[in-house]
This record gives structure tokens, sequence and C-alpha cells, in this order.
């Protein structure tokens, strides 16, 4: 179990660093994003998006060490969870034309079942680490290889779940 759990912390500090990354690089667009979001003034929505970033900078590092690796394995887990509920209540009400700030690429409108999806998912993932031990101390080149893998993949699985239902059909 040691080997998946490394390669799980990598791969969760891995998504939390760029999704922090993200948020300061595009603070605009992402302030704006929360403001749609959880409906709050741009004002209020800019340090509300800070904090995110700055939560999940702390959660990754947190995953990088075993001993914290808990912490960081729960700040992740409630981090996702709230990014969750706040797009589907978005969705919910209505609002799920908005850009949600969910990609790093150009903004798309639109808050579909994929991102609500991925941020259960990453969730999920937290907590499974969460509740496994936390073993070794450091990082093989294996475990590097394939955190950074599977940030490829969860990548390019946004790019398809965003392609125009035309361009998946096979009798067009």
């Amino acid at each position: 179990m040691g080997a998946i759990a490394s390669v799980a912390a990598l791969f969760l500090a891995a998504v939390l660093g760029a999704s922090a990354v993200h948020k300061i690089v595009d603070r605009g667009r992402l302030a704006q994003a929360t403001s749609g979001l959880l409906r709050l003034p741009q004002v209020v929505a800019m340090p509300v998006t800070m904090a995110a970033a700055a939560t999940e900078t702390a959660a990754a590092l947190a995953l990088l060490f075993p001993a914290s690796r808990p912490v960081g394995a729960l700040l992740a887990a409630l981090l996702w969870s709230l990014y969750a509920a706040a797009l589907f209540a978005a969705r919910r009400r209505g609002d799920a034309a908005i850009d949600c700030g969910c990609d790093f690429g150009k903004p798309r409108r639109g808050i579909g079942l994929f991102v609500i999806g991925r941020a259960i998912a990453l969730a999920a993932g937290a907590l499974v680490l969460l509740i496994s031990p936390a073993e070794g101390g450091g990082f093989d080149i294996q475990s590097i290889l394939a955190a950074l893998a599977f940030v490829a993949l969860l990548f390019a699985a946004g790019e398809i779940a965003h392609l125009p239902a035309t361009s998946r059909s096979a009798a067009r």
C-alpha cells in the first residue's frame, strides 16, 4: 500500500498545487468565478479565492510528508467537497452556464456533471489517502512519474469532457 499511497499523495499534491497556481496567475477570472459560484460581491470573492489558493498550497505541501499527510488529505477532502457542493448548488439553482473556473485553459461556459464528479472523485481519493497508513519517507522516480501520468490523464479527461457533442459522434 506504501507505493500506492505515495503515488496518490503526489498526484493529489500536484493537482492542488496546479489549482493554487491557477488561482494566483488568473486571479481576476477566478475571483469572478468564485463570485458567480458563491454569489459573493467581487470585493469579497478575491480574498475568498486567495484563501482557497493558500489552503490548496498548504494541503499540497502537507501531502508531501508522511507525518503531515493526514492533515493534507483532510484539507484536500474538505476543499474538494466544498467545491463539489458549490458547483452542484450553482447548477441546481440555474447558474450552470457560468464559467466555474474549473479548467486551466480557455474559459469554458457551463458546469457539467464532469466537473462536479471530478471534485467528488478527488475528495474521495483524499479520504482514501486519509485512512491509509502513512508509510515511508520519500518518493522514488517511479512514484513521481506515475503521479504525473495521472495528472496528465485527469487534464486529458477534462478536455475530452468539454468536446462538443458533434465531435464525439462516430456517425458524423
